[in-house]
């Protein structure tokens, strides 16, 4: 009797069973959950800081949505609604490249290895970029911004497709950048944006100060934000959100427009985070041997030209180029650097821009860049045995610091006079150009001494890595190195303060011009003065110098 089942079909031989369709978006949430949870038990300090950050995070983004939402009825609110969205985007372009180590998800590559196609990878990579603190803040932001401008049934059908379309523009923003830049971003160039984020921070914090200021001192309220409202409005996400109020005030078809715009854009970064995923996952990085033999070779082009090219030869050159490299490569160089030209170049531009700055906020650029001459052996680290074994004699230790403080003169020099002329060009009067660029040159002169003589009494560590500028139990020399020098040279241009007081008091401002060739030979008198004292002590404390730079 036959059977009545029927026998289940079975797969020819040597054909490859199909793979079960699987949704990458849990595993994608899964791992990033776990990457946090296994990175906050590292340790108890750790986690402190991930939760308070996330209170003040979500505190600040409650106050965010309660003011949107008080601006409800408020003239020119959409304005800043426009401006709210452009700056959130302008904030997820940013953060991959200032913040790369924060999400390790971002780096595509560690995916590479694995069967996955970029399609559906960018789906679930981007369902998952919703996850975290982040989001949430944007998704407050945004939807403060929505209930301070929809008016009516049609605007708020808008105005939940706009909260939806500006979310996932930014984070697909985010994650385009961040793949588009991947190579970088986990490179040693990647380490020092990192570095440099403060410093854009703190220059972005400038900025909406001054904002605010022109805001709220001016009396026009929300209407001062109009002009820049007016070209934002058109550059998705921004669009999107010019959309909801377009369709409170009945312009449907203004509103279909900014939604438009905004989804456009979306799919374009979909497209584009499509494409440089491909190549990313498909082309072979820096570790091949083409890619090394093309990067030796381009090294080596570099180094037989440039700046080693007109630098003298013997001691002084070489110390100047390893300062130069230093500057350019260590990232605690470079920030230091950074800092000193950002903040000194910030601090006479924000006083032209609030209207009551002077001249003399010049004086910042030679005081900043005059302390890059402080601890100038703790940059080395251990590397100074180096340097040591080359130093016999004081005459040896003088060369060696005279070419560094060459090298802080290249870049110095005509560093404060920009600064100068730029002060004076937009704070004025033309009439005090002289005076201020000679005490300015004066007092980089005497911060040169002194950092010379701070260099060779209380040399201190520099640590590679962490976020700290000198090694435990070395704060107390750190801090008195810097305020002990800046009183001293205080103290050491005091008869050039003395003379520009003394010409003021006199009348005598036909001859204040006799202060700039006066305080340029003067600042170079005492700080070859200064690193002639200082030279003696750098040749008998070697050994000291070396324990004390070595240490972090």
């Amino acid at each position: 009797m036959s059977s009545s089942r029927t026998a289940p079909a079975r797969t020819p031989a040597g054909a490859p069973a199909a793979a079960p369709s699987v949704s990458l978006t849990p595993i994608l949430v899964r791992l990033k959950l776990s990457l946090l949870r296994n990175g906050l038990r590292q340790s108890s300090g750790r986690t402190a800081v991930y939760v308070a950050s996330l209170v003040v995070s979500l505190l600040c983004a409650a106050g965010i949505l309660a003011g949107l939402i008080a601006l409800r009825n408020v003239g020119h609110a959409g304005a800043l609604g426009v401006l709210v969205a452009g700056v959130l985007a302008l904030g997820w372009a940013a953060m991959p490249l200032f913040y790369p180590s924060g999400d390790e998800t971002l780096d595509p590559t560690r995916l590479v290895m694995l069967p996955l196609r970029p399609r559906p990878l960018i789906t679930s990579l981007l369902l998952a970029s919703l996850v975290g603190i982040g989001p949430v803040f944007t998704l407050a932001l945004v939807v403060g911004s929505v209930i301070m401008l929809a008016h009516g049934a049609a605007a708020t059908v808008v105005g939940v497709l706009a909260v939806v379309l500006v979310v996932l523009v930014c984070v697909a923003l985010a994650r385009a950048v961040a793949t588009a830049n991947v190579r970088l971003l986990t490179s040693r160039r990647g380490r020092d944006l990192a570095v440099l984020s403060g410093l854009f921070v703190a220059i972005g914090a400038q900025g909406v100060n001054i904002g605010a200021q022109k805001l709220f001192g001016s009396g026009a309220g929300l209407s001062a934000l109009e002009p820049a409202a007016g070209i934002v409005r058109w550059v998705p996400p921004a669009s999107a959100m010019d959309a909801v109020r377009a369709a409170s005030e009945g312009s449907y078809g203004r509103a279909a427009l900014g939604l438009a715009l905004t989804a456009v854009a979306l799919v374009l970064l979909l497209w584009w985070w499509q494409r440089t995923l491909t190549t990313v996952m498909t082309s072979p990085d820096s570790s091949t041997l083409q890619a090394v033999e093309k990067d030796s070779a381009r090294k080596q082009r570099s180094s037989e030209g440039g700046l080693q090219r007109l630098l003298p030869d013997g001691r002084t050159g070489t110390v100047v180029l390893r300062m130069m490299r230093y500057a350019w490569r260590d990232p605690k160089s470079k920030m230091a650097w950074a800092t000193a030209l950002g903040v000194g170049l910030l601090v006479p531009v924000v006083s032209a821009l609030q209207g009551g700055g002077s001249i003399y906020t010049a004086f910042s650029a030679s005081a900043l860049l005059g302390m890059q001459m402080y601890n100038q052996f703790g940059q080395d680290t251990s590397a100074f045995w180096m340097v040591a074994s080359t130093i016999s004699s004081p005459r040896d230790a003088y060369v060696e610091l005279r070419a560094r403080a060459l090298g802080l003169a290249l870049i110095g020099v005509p560093f404060v006079t920009v600064v100068v002329v730029g002060a004076a060009a937009f704070l004025g009067p033309w009439s005090a150009f002289a005076d201020v660029y000679g005490m300015s040159l004066a007092l980089l002169g005497a911060m040169v001494a002194t950092g010379a003589l701070a260099s060779a009494q209380f040399p201190y560590s520099i640590p590679s890595e962490g976020n700290k500028n000198f090694a435990p139990g070395q704060g107390a020399i750190a801090w008195f190195s810097l305020f002990g020098g800046m009183l001293a040279s205080a103290v050491f241009v005091a008869p050039m303060l003395g003379l520009l007081v003394w010409l003021h008091v006199a009348g005598l401002h036909g001859l204040l011009w006799v202060l700039l060739p006066v305080g340029a030979a003067y600042g170079v008198g005492v700080a070859v003065l200064g690193m002639r004292v200082a030279a003696p002590r750098v040749a008998a404390r070697l050994p000291e110098i070396l324990t004390a730079v070595s240490k972090g």
